[in-house]
């Protein structure tokens, strides 16, 4: 790095470096010789920082090789905005509760499960009870659908091996925008689910119902898909404001 940019940054050199690698791929995966290009740091130097950087899974690989943004990064941004998140999901998945008759959770994936973070439960009845805290497989139901439905592509295809559902059933939910699925998690259970966006518009936690499918049916995103796609986006409204949600009734 020149000597202009050392002296315009915050004055602990290794960090601005850092962060130049970090900037650099901001715009997507790059070689180690196009990184120098960027930085405009020796090639040793950009190379060490990479590899270090990588190492606290702030840079990772992609298939060819190249150097990408890490998942560390997706899950810092993801904890900034998890108190206003889970703040505003239980009046909102209350509200999805009372409308729908069915029991409401929000999940987030953490690695390979997916863990249920907030949860409205129908008070009465056949329900399907999941309690805060649950940590389920990211390989069959309709919230692990929307957590991966929108991954990266290698991410997305890893994620598909020994999955319940297809690349095609991923494709289907991100053209409409929910998921469902009818025994696929559960005998018996059927779920319905939305993704909630972060700020950069990323999906980071899937807002879901769920419950038997003799009394939700076999297709239960035709009666419930657009109550529960209203409720993640008054989540997503929360972390994309600074103002958070006061509750609605639906």
């Amino acid at each position: 790095m020149d000597n202009s940019t050392e002296e315009s940054g915050s004055g602990v050199g290794v960090l601005d470096k850092a962060a130049s690698v970090l900037s650099a791929l901001e715009s997507g995966p790059q070689t180690l010789a196009q990184l120098v290009t960027a930085t405009h740091l020796a090639r040793p130097t950009a190379h060490r920082l990479a590899v270090a950087l990588e190492y606290h899974r702030l840079v990772a690989r992609d298939m060819q090789g190249r150097f990408v943004l890490g998942p560390r990064l997706g899950e810092l941004a993801s904890s900034a905005g998890e108190d206003r998140l889970l703040a505003a999901a239980t009046p909102v998945l209350i509200a999805l509760r009372d409308h729908t008759g069915e029991s409401a959770q929000l999940f987030r994936r953490q690695g390979e499960q997916r863990i249920c973070v907030a949860a409205a439960e129908r008070t009465m009845g056949l329900r399907d009870s999941i309690p805060v805290g649950a940590t389920l497989s990211m390989k069959a139901g309709s919230a692990a659908q929307v957590l991966l439905a929108w991954e990266e592509p290698d991410r997305l295809h890893r994620g598909l091996h020994g999955a319940s559902f297809t690349a095609t059933n991923l494709s289907a939910v991100r053209r409409r925008g929910w998921a469902q699925s009818v025994g696929e998690r559960e005998p018996g259970v059927a779920s319905i689910s939305a993704p909630v966006r972060g700020p950069s518009g990323r999906v980071i936690a899937a807002v879901s119902i769920s419950g038997p499918i003799e009394r939700m049916g076999r297709q239960p995103g035709r009666q419930h898909a657009a109550a529960v796609v209203t409720s993640a986006k008054r989540l997503t409204d929360v972390l994309q404001t600074t103002e958070g949600l006061a509750p609605h009734s639906m």
